[in-house]
């Protein structure tokens, strides 16, 4: 098997890069959040609240399109009988940040939550919010798996 120098040489240089960003935004960002009075934790895992739209815009782009979006979506539009008409998703995910910008985003920042389980854990009870994780994690668990079940 021949290595391919070029797209080696490529993808090392990409993760040095992504190495370096980390490492210059923990050093920037090593006492932020401190002055201010807020909590590291909270500063690690919401960027203090303070990402802006671009940043906060890719992010959330981020956390939907991913290899599988990417791959299916053209998989399907390549195939006979379905074309264009089958790529629906990017308009779904699209309504559905914008929703969630227009009615969730607010409340859920004034009211200092950090992930979306915070609000059932207020309303429920730790326990019974912790429970609400559990949908969630097995249907992702389902979609991961089910490739290696057809096998």
């Amino acid at each position: 098997m021949a290595i391919h120098v070029e797209g080696l040489v490529a993808i090392v240089i990409f993760y040095l890069l992504i190495l370096g960003v980390g490492i210059w935004a923990a050093w920037k960002n090593k006492n932020s959040g401190v002055l201010e009075g807020t909590d590291r934790s909270e500063t690690i895992m919401v960027g203090g609240r303070d990402i802006g739209l671009f940043v906060g815009g890719f992010t959330m782009t981020a956390t939907w399109v991913g290899g599988g979006y990417i791959n299916g979506t053209a998989e399907y539009v390549y195939l006979p009988g379905y074309g264009l008409a089958w790529a629906q998703a990017p308009f779904g995910y699209a309504l559905s940040l914008v929703v969630g910008g227009l009615f969730f985003a607010k409340p859920m920042r004034s009211r200092g939550y950090v992930t979306m389980l915070d609000p059932f854990q207020q309303i429920y009870g730790k326990k019974n919010g912790w429970s609400s994780l559990h949908p969630s994690a097995n249907g992702r668990d389902i979609l991961v798996l089910r490739p290696f079940y057809l096998l």
